[in-house]
């Protein structure tokens, strides 16, 4: 089955086809580093990660982009509040992104390009589309993109360009513009505000021709596949589209999918009514990051997660049944013929989660084909059909399918010495039949995280939430 997504743009479902044959060029819409970022932000960098993780999976090259805006109204102003630079605040707050990203198990982009440095390229930008009649200057020294010349402006958002911008607020400078449709480029210079002197003035850019600017240094004039959170469709995406698109004369974007909302109590996730979460917050609190990557991506991208009290415990379950699994298939030890009905059961998980996932990214349908397959494993086990290579085999197709979800720990973790070492005092403790001092140690090691089981194949573990 060819990989096919929903285009937002479009409205269709179509094949994915790459402008150069093999390599696909992705752009993220990433965080503005003012703040901490919330899981529902998180929603949407984790859609894109499971996306760029299959593609790999598929054999495809891909160059992942995700933007850092470091320069805007809010890094402004939160920046002043502390007495400190605005480089000093967004440094601040990328450190922390990328400190969840990584506690989340999320790729790291390929690049990572903060707005402050591609300055040159916005301003270029600018320039290009004042040549072209797309853009004017006003008397402050700001630039605003003209609507009224781009005739497809609205397509994205399916908006009718003769209407207000629904939702965006007349800033008090903006009154200067020849129509009040029209959105900022660049910003004027203004006391107490960052500025940099580019070939259009001093200034500072607005937030639609970062991405724009950025995008295009890094993948080119047209690429693949754009991501982001649906808040993003209008206006940023649709100024996005309409910049570029005047200033190149070329095709943006092949591809644009845009993840849902996630909900708390009914609410869309947002910072300003204080309706959030915080992914270091969690974890501070014993929430396994694994089971929050797994509560924010097992439902399909474009529609809504309702995040309850009850997200957690089920994703953690399900993250439990797979350690569970591959401690058992690593410990398992049988010698007798292979298993003549193993290959079909692996191939049936690989192809049910396959078909699954290219089609648009379908990931609760690749869950439920990946947990069929585990239980028919766990029913193997069980029945001690399968032999020590069948295990090893099975348990290689598995990790194969996980490392697009990226829920379980890999293969090589290994323990910190001192667990190491209980775990072998423990198993003399049971050798020499200490059955007291057997579970004194599974006790010790469950508290720090380390669940233990004993099996005909011996003991095993596989690491927990710490019950401590």
């Amino acid at each position: 089955m060819t990989t096919r997504f929903q285009d937002t743009l479009t409205g269709d479902v179509r094949p994915l086809e790459p402008r150069e044959t093999g390599h696909v060029r992705i752009y993220s819409c990433g965080p503005t580093v003012y703040g901490p970022a919330h899981i529902g932000n998180f929603r949407s960098f984790l859609f894109a990660d499971l996306l760029v993780r299959y593609l790999r999976y598929r054999g495809l090259r891909v160059t992942w982009v995700m933007n850092l805006t470091d320069i805007d109204d809010k890094i402004i102003r939160g920046a002043a509040a502390e007495g400190i630079t605005t480089g000093a605040l967004a440094d601040r707050y990328a450190e922390r992104f990328l400190a969840d990203a990584d506690s989340l198990g999320m790729t790291r982009p390929d690049v990572l390009p903060r707005a402050t440095d591609h300055i040159p390229q916005i301003a270029d930008l600018v320039a290009t589309l004042v040549e072209k009649g797309h853009a004017y200057r006003t008397d402050d020294g700001s630039y605003f993109f003209r609507i009224a010349s781009w005739s497809a402006y609205g397509q994205l958002a399916r908006l009718d360009p003769d209407a207000m911008r629904v939702g965006e607020r007349v800033e008090a400078d903006e009154y200067g513009k020849d129509d009040v449709r029209d959105f900022a480029l660049w910003k004027g210079p203004k006391p107490g505000e960052p500025s940099w002197d580019t070939r259009i003035g001093p200034g500072r850019p607005g937030w639609h021709i970062e991405c724009s600017a950025m995008s295009m240094a890094h993948l080119g004039p047209s690429f693949d596949i754009h991501t982001g959170g649906v808040d993003l469709v209008f206006p940023h995406h649709e100024d996005e589209i309409a910049q570029s698109e005047a200033a190149t004369g070329l095709p943006f974007v092949g591809t644009w999918m845009h993840c849902a909302h996630l909900r708390m109590g009914g609410e869309k996730m947002a910072k300003r009514t204080g309706n959030i979460a915080r992914v270091a917050d969690l974890i501070a609190s014993g929430v396994s990051p694994r089971a929050l990557r797994c509560a924010l991506i097992s439902v399909h991208y474009r529609a809504p997660l309702n995040y309850t009290d009850e997200s957690l415990p089920a994703a953690a379950a399900a993250v439990e049944r797979l350690d569970a699994l591959l401690a058992a298939l690593a410990a398992y030890s049988e010698d007798r013929p292979d298993d003549a009905g193993l290959p079909a059961v692996l191939d049936a998980m690989r192809d049910g989660f396959e078909s699954a996932l290219d089609d648009d990214l379908n990931v609760s349908a690749a869950l439920g084909a990946v947990f069929e397959g585990v239980r028919e494993l766990n029913r193997r086990l069980d029945a001690r059909t399968m032999s020590t290579g069948d295990a090893a085999r099975a348990a290689a197709s598995l990790r194969a399918l996980d490392a697009v979800f990226g829920f379980t720990a890999p293969a090589d973790d290994e323990l910190a010495p001192d667990l190491a070492l209980m775990l072998e005092a423990r198993a003399t403790a049971r050798a020499t039949k200490q059955w007291a001092e057997s579970d004194r140690l599974r006790d010790e090691l469950a508290a720090a995280g380390i669940a233990v089981e004993d099996t005909r194949d011996g003991q095993r573990w596989r690491k927990v939430a710490p019950s401590g």
